[in-house]
């Protein structure tokens, strides 16, 4: 709703306050700061005025969400439950008002009160609730379930810290505690009412019943309680909102008094603060057993809660669970809640006293899984000993699941021994480990992947005989992105110019984008393009001088490179690319044609030791270039430290040309090439994850591709037909490129400060191919240089980028797994 129009009394807010205007907003916000927070608005500051907002947008969602409830049930719908150890939800103040239609009216509301919406924005932190793409698509992927009005929810943790705080000291990652939550969340409804116990530890007892039926019960076990907190997610302009359910761990007993009384106050809140230990940290650090444990147990954590949840709205409404798979369809985010399929078996087997071959089919018929890796080191797999210790009864169901499976692929492949070590959940290569990702498969009715390249890769390469023992079962959704954040949000200049070129309708149907390609020859049409992607670089100018310590020319070439630090990601190649720049200037200045600058920004994990060095490298180079006075104004770089939503929302409006240069055959899909498309940024990448598909939708004359093939990459792994060794021998200028790092260029004359790095890329182990595609790296570079000189082809080319990046809005994703897999009607 804009400034000009009016809604009608429809909810608590609207019979206290009346219409959803400016004035009532104001309103709104002195309520607020006077009952909930106990200020006085005369003198209260930004932040109290911040939550003061935030509240007043959740009381205006409850309402809406309650009667979305109430439409759920009224109408017996099929729910879906979207299980994720993660998402990666950064700030919300912007996106409910934009989604709510509120954006006008509050933008008015705050500068009568002397405040800018952008200033208030600035002071909510980012929930930390994810790490990477993982987190960001469940977060994508809940905002077009709402603007869809899918009848779902999404369940995770509630963490306290989330991943680290990222600093750079003296270009070395440094981390801290990334406490979001410090202030509270204004967001959030904690819900004590839904506190449920789940269990660890303890032992099996086995016993035949009164019906003469062998039955099993877990026992004397430790519990943890689980609180749901609800954040709620709205719809855009559609008064639909769901909500995701974060569990936060509580202790089963706040204090032990007898340990109290004896002085003991130390061991009488033990219990406690071990219990309350599960949903404190996002990803505990998993280099020592306890830390494997702890990250275990969260997993279950959020699992027994959620099927706890599950269960309880299902009961409401049947009597037995014959209709189960008919009305509750169960979504794993990759294999952090593939737990939940024999802890379902538990419940209807042990519980509910099904019999097995009911309870089987129920399961499989319920569950559906996302696989989003190619790496098989990133196949979660946990010990035996270790699922045994911590759910003795579990590790029984997965045992007798495995058993049966493995009749079945012993009748399938007759005396072939091999294929029941290949494809057992239990691998006992190397003591014995449970096989999350075949469980899940196994355990579900459909497992996808997240691009076509890595669907084929699934089928062909990872899980071969998984599909052809399951035909029909694999199959493809690629990944998507919310318009609604990653454009109308993050980059209101380009989203007005769009609005203003074909109408609002592409918000909710990106394929509408198409449309712009009737202005590619408007001139007039082109240089307003142009001038809003200058100003959304300049925005973002004193945040890249602030961190590099340079000034920086904004009609630079802006090469974007941000995401995780990780070796198959390839911000060494990009690194490489930096020094070959510099070598080139420094012998001649005029072979660069047009100014650059490099933006790197990412967080390594805190035991990845290579993928820090590899920063402390980008760190170590971008010293020296922003200071070396011989390369003037041609080449800067800058690493952001701390990488959130909140920064991506700033970064890749400016950006001019998109990185995504991992190794051919590594990446499942990616997202962060979907959003620099939709913002105008060219690609430059290689044949990997959703690149291809990208790559067909906007034409090769829009993209810059590069590189090995995956079957390329697939032999060379294999053979080295050209090894580091020859490159550098027939290549002086990448034979000069590896003499600067090994000369101790950017280590200050340490010669071994960086070996690590130079000794995996001479290596003929190494796996991510670095030098067998940096040639053609740096001649696909070369041809940007000279292209990004005709402002009106670049120009022309981030159009076409635009208009032709429809496909990869989540909200045709949802639709596909609704369509698909969940079994509904959209």
């Amino acid at each position: 709703m804009t400034s000009t129009g009016k809604k009608k009394k429809e909810n608590l807010y609207d019979q206290i306050f009346g219409e959803v205007t400016a004035e009532n907003i104001k309103k709104c916000l002195h309520h607020h700061l006077l009952s909930f927070q106990g200020r006085d608005p005369d003198r209260a500051g930004a932040r109290d005025t911040y939550k003061a907002l935030a509240y007043t947008l959740r009381d205006i969602m409850v309402e809406k969400w309650i009667n979305t409830q109430k439409q759920y049930y009224d109408k017996h719908q099929k729910r879906v439950y979207y299980l994720s150890l993660e998402f990666l939800v950064g700030r919300s103040l912007g996106n409910s008002l934009i989604n709510l239609g509120l954006l006008d009216e509050t933008t008015e509301a705050l500068h009568d009160l002397g405040y800018s919406l952008e200033e208030l924005r600035e002071l909510e932190e980012d929930a930390a609730l994810g790490n990477g793409g993982l987190g960001r698509l469940a977060s994508c992927f809940l905002d077009s379930i709402a603007t869809l009005k899918i009848p779902a929810y999404g369940y995770g943790i509630r963490y306290e810290y989330g991943l680290f705080y990222q600093k750079l000291i003296d270009g070395f990652q440094m981390e801290s505690p990334d406490n979001w939550v410090r202030y509270g969340s204004p967001w959030e409804f904690q819900r004590s009412q839904h506190l449920f116990p789940v269990n660890f530890y303890g032992k099996v007892h086995s016993y035949i019943d009164d019906q003469g039926r062998y039955r099993s019960k877990w026992v004397d076990t430790e519990d943890v309680m689980a609180m749901a907190c609800d954040m709620l997610v709205p719809g855009f302009n559609n008064d639909h909102v769901i909500n995701m359910r974060l569990w936060t761990a509580k202790a089963s007993r706040e204090l032990d008094l007898g340990f109290f009384n004896q002085g003991k106050y130390i061991s009488a809140v033990q219990s406690k603060v071990a219990s309350e230990t599960i949903s404190k940290v996002l990803y505990p650090s998993d280099i020592m057993v306890e830390g494997q444990e702890l990250r275990f147990r969260q997993q279950y954590f959020f699992v027994a809660a959620t099927f706890q949840d599950i269960f309880r709205r299902y009961k409401k409404k049947h009597g037995s669970f014959d209709l189960f798979p008919d009305k509750v369809a169960v979504q794993l985010n990759d294999t952090h809640p593939a737990i939940a399929i024999p802890e379902l078996m538990r419940l209807l087997v042990d519980n509910e006293c099904l019999d097995w071959e009911h309870a089987w089919d129920i399961t499989v018929r319920t569950f559906a899984y996302t696989n989003h890796t190619l790496m098989p080191e990133a196949l979660e797999t946990w010990s035996v000993e270790l699922v045994g210790k911590v759910l003795p009864r579990h590790m029984e169901i997965i045992y007798e699941i495995n058993k049966r499976f493995l009749t079945m692929v012993a009748e399938t492949f007759p005396g072939d021994v091999g294929k029941i070590r290949q494809l057992s959940i239990i691998d006992e290569t190397s003591g014995k480990r449970v096989r999350m990702a075949h469980l899940a498969i196994i355990g579900s009715h459909s497992v996808n992947g997240v691009a076509e390249l890595h669907t084929h890769l699934l089928k062909t390469r990872i899980f071969p005989t998984f599909h052809g023992l399951y035909p029909g079962k694999f199959n493809n959704k690629t990944n998507g992105i919310t318009p609604r954040r990653w454009l109308l949000k993050c980059n209101s200049g380009l989203a007005t110019l769009i609005t203003d070129a074909i109408g609002p309708a592409w918000v909710k149907d990106l394929d509408r984008l198409r449309e712009l390609e009737g202005f590619v020859n408007d001139s007039a049409f082109l240089e307003e393009w142009q001038r809003v992607k200058l100003a959304n670089k300049k925005r973002y100018l004193k945040r890249i001088t602030d961190y590099c310590g340079a000034v920086v020319d904004p009609e630079s070439l802006f090469d974007v490179q941000v995401k995780r630090i990780h070796e198959y990601k390839r911000q060494l190649l990009n690194c490489l690319h930096i020094i070959s720049l510099y070598i080139r200037i420094l012998d001649d200045p005029d072979s660069v044609k047009t100014p650059i600058t490099k933006i790197f920004s990412g967080k390594a994990a805190p035991s990845y030791i290579q993928a820090k060095l590899i920063i402390k490298l980008i760190c170590s180079v971008a010293e020296v270039v922003n200071n070396d006075p011989r390369l003037g104004d041609k080449l800067k770089v800058s690493f952001i430290p701390n990488y959130n939503v909140s920064k991506a929302e700033m970064i890749i409006p400016a950006a001019d040309l998109s990185e995504q240069i991992s190794t051919a055959g590594t990446e499942a899909s990616g997202t962060g090439n979907m959003k620099f498309a939709l913002n105008g940024a060219l690609t430059i990448g290689t044949l990997d994850g959703a690149n291809i598909e990208i790559l067909e939708e906007v034409g090769r004359e829009n993209i810059y591709i590069f590189g090995l093939t995956a079957e390329e990459t697939e032999f060379e792994k294999k053979h080295m037909s050209r090894s580091p060794q020859r490159i550098c021998t027939e290549s002086d200028h990448v034979s000069r490129i590896m003499g600067a790092i090994t000369s101790g260029t950017f280590s200050n004359g340490d010669r071994d400060f960086f070996k690590d790095i130079t000794n995996s890329l001479m290596s003929e182990q190494d796996q991510y191919l670095l030098l067998a595609d940096l040639e053609q790296y740096l001649d696909c570079q070369a041809v940007i240089e000279q292209d990004f000189c005709d402002k009106v082809s670049w120009t022309r080319r981030s159009i076409y980028n635009v208009a032709r990046i429809g496909k990869f809005s989540s909200d045709r994703t949802i639709k596909e797994y609704a369509r698909d897999i969940w079994g509904l009607d959209v």
